[in-house]
């Protein structure tokens, strides 16, 4: 791979996780620092409240620079070991798709054509121009923001104040603009159905019965009244989701492997006269295959490297978080491996990475295990560890196909994967601490919630504790909404193509339950503009949708490193644009 197409691929990935990054908020396998990490610290604890059963003022670790750089320096790198050995059986044996990989491995391709060049080069001169006109509007938006959480473009009542104080007005976000652009419509249209079904419905309706099914004068934040009800219903949805997905990626593994295995074994032999385009692909391939087996890490050196690891976390972790127990850690990593495999593998078939929901199994299991003394901490250390291992794993898997269809050395990819990862160590937890030293990280009032944050403790509480504390008809609620989630994805493998692609995603519907219908709005207004544009020009949107959303994403999350310095300067914004009832009104 040249230097120009290897700069090209490495922006794009960049571009790549800053996108996931903020549709999925913060679920990146970098250490848990957006979901089991976060819900560590203690602003956590609080907002779940003292008084609640199981939330104990003993499992709560803040964010540290040193022993943050140090759990992600041991937990990472044994993804990368542990299914290097089966690399040629993933992708020339059972010669899995990994979409995402074999994208980027198109699009790294077409840069050695003259027409994918000439496309290369506008589309990074249109990210570059609504990079720009984001970071500016970003900047301009500052202004106006003052001091505290109501001021600013971020509060503008779009809708008028009725529908503002149920969380529906536009934000003017460049970020979720962004994202519209980039999901697809039905994601962004399941995401407003949520927000519409909650917001516009549901938390109404349970607000009127205060008093009743809940005391009236709990705070906003309290899980025994409304929030909890926001908090039980969206895990529901998430759990509902991801359990349907899990088994159905399970089973098609299961049933792939079984038929591959009979087809192999009946099938004759049959050498057949092939014409000259035919013989010229087999060549190609044939090539590919020399190359991707030429430098070979042998397999020694993969089982050598995740023992000593796993032998090295083993004794640290525990040091770490002392309720999470050597021998925990050692029955963990002897299951990653079998996790790691079955989440590589359905990532080849469907691209969707399930690393949280196995992450989520482990909490449930080592918080249980635990139990009241420490279990919060341990199952929530537990589940930072199986995500990292289980999607490390499927990453690396992608980049193994992309570098096998660029006729990249295998060697080459996985040295390139642990000097990534190494850099990651580093700068993912100071990128972090920036961050948690000039925002108010956590607020579910300031820009940066962190919604997961409070979702994986409550999961680890729920492991211990069980659902006797649950405000009323809320378990019956909980129930209610998992079981619609399976009933949806049911039907969405059921129904024929024309009918399923309008049938709504649940975990997008999920996500709005508990943050609010503002984003749902931005990103909406996103997937409006996508529609159009497909409409006035198909092959344009096709082109620079991509560059545009990345822009506009990129952009606005460039203007937050000035305004982190600005803020840990005590620098405040001049003016606080605030939009209230008229007088006498």
């Amino acid at each position: 791979m040249d230097p120009m197409s290897f700069c090209l691929h490495f922006i794009f990935l960049v571009i790549e996780l800053l996108e996931f990054d903020v549709i999925m908020d913060t679920q990146l396998p970098s250490g848990g620092f957006g979901s089991s990490l976060l819900a560590m610290d203690e602003r956590t604890y609080q907002l779940i409240g003292a008084d609640y059963p199981g939330n104990r003022a003993e499992d709560v670790k803040n964010p540290g620079l040193g022993w943050m750089i140090g759990f992600v320096v041991v937990v990472s790198f044994l993804g990368l070991f542990s299914l290097v050995p089966l690399r040629k059986v993933m992708i020339l044996d059972y010669k899995l798709t990994y979409p995402s990989g074999t994208a980027t491995a198109m699009l790294i391709n077409s840069f050695h054509t003259n027409t994918g060049a000439e496309l290369a080069g506008k589309q990074v001169r249109c990210l570059g121009k609504y990079l720009s006109i984001s970071f500016f509007w970003s900047c301009f938006k500052w202004f106006f923001s003052g001091v505290g959480n109501s001021c600013g473009f971020d509060n503008f009542p779009s809708f008028g104040l009725t529908l503002f104080k149920n969380t529906f007005y536009f934000d003017f976000s460049p970020t979720y603009v962004g994202c519209g652009l980039i999901c697809p419509h039905i994601v962004n249209c399941s995401v407003l159905l949520g927000a519409i079904i909650s917001w516009g419905f549901l938390w109404p309706f349970i607000s009127q019965h205060a008093g009743d099914w809940y005391p009236a004068d709990l705070g906003s934040n309290d899980f025994k009244g409304l929030y909890g009800y926001k908090v039980f219903i969206a895990i529901s949805l998430i759990l509902g989701d991801g359990l349907y997905n899990l088994i159905k990626i399970i089973a098609i593994t299961v049933k792939e492997m079984w038929n591959r295995s009979t087809r192999d074994s009946k099938l004759p032999f049959v050498n057949d006269v092939q014409d000259t385009e035919t013989s010229k692909l087999l060549l190609e391939q044939k090539e590919r295959e020399i190359v991707f087996l030429k430098d070979g890490i042998p397999t020694w050196f993969a089982a050598s490297g995740y023992v000593g690891l796993a032998a090295i976390s083993t004794a640290t972790i525990p040091t770490i978080f002392p309720p999470l127990k050597w021998y925990l850690v050692l029955c963990s990593y002897l299951l990653a491996p079998a996790l790691a495999f079955c989440n590589s593998y359905g990532t080849g078939l469907t691209d969707w990475n399930l690393a949280s929901t196995y992450g989520k199994i482990g909490l449930f299991i080592i918080a249980s295990l635990v139990g009241t003394d420490g279990g919060v901490i341990a199952g929530l250390a537990a589940c930072g560890v199986m995500m990292s291992i289980v999607s490390t794993a499927a990453d690396l898997m992608q980049d193994f196909k992309t570098g096998y269809l660029t006729l990249s050395s295998a060697k080459s990819m996985f040295v390139s994967q642990l000097l990534g990862t190494a850099m990651g160590c580093v700068i993912a937890p100071l990128t972090f601490w920036m961050y948690w030293t000039a925002f108010d990280i956590g607020s579910p009032d300031g820009p940066y919630k962190a919604p997961y944050a409070v979702i994986f403790r409550e999961m680890a509480i729920l492991g211990i504790e069980g659902f006797s504390e649950l405000p009323k008809h809320c378990l019956a609620l909980c129930c209610g909404f998992f079981v619609a989630a399976l009933v949806i994805n049911l039907l969405r493998d059921a129904t024929p193509t024309k009918i399923s692609r309008f049938i709504p995603v649940p975990m997008a519907m999920a996500v709005p339950f508990y943050i609010g219908a503002y984003f749902a709005i931005d990103m909406f207004v996103g997937t409006v503009i996508l529609f159009i544009w497909e409409l006035v020009n198909q092959k344009d949107s096709e082109d620079y949708a991509g560059a545009v959303a990345s822009g506009l994403i990129c952009g606005d999350g460039i203007w937050t490193i000035p305004s982190a310095i600005l803020s840990i300067f005590r620098v405040n914004p001049p003016v606080c644009m605030y939009f209230g009832p008229a007088v006498g009104s």
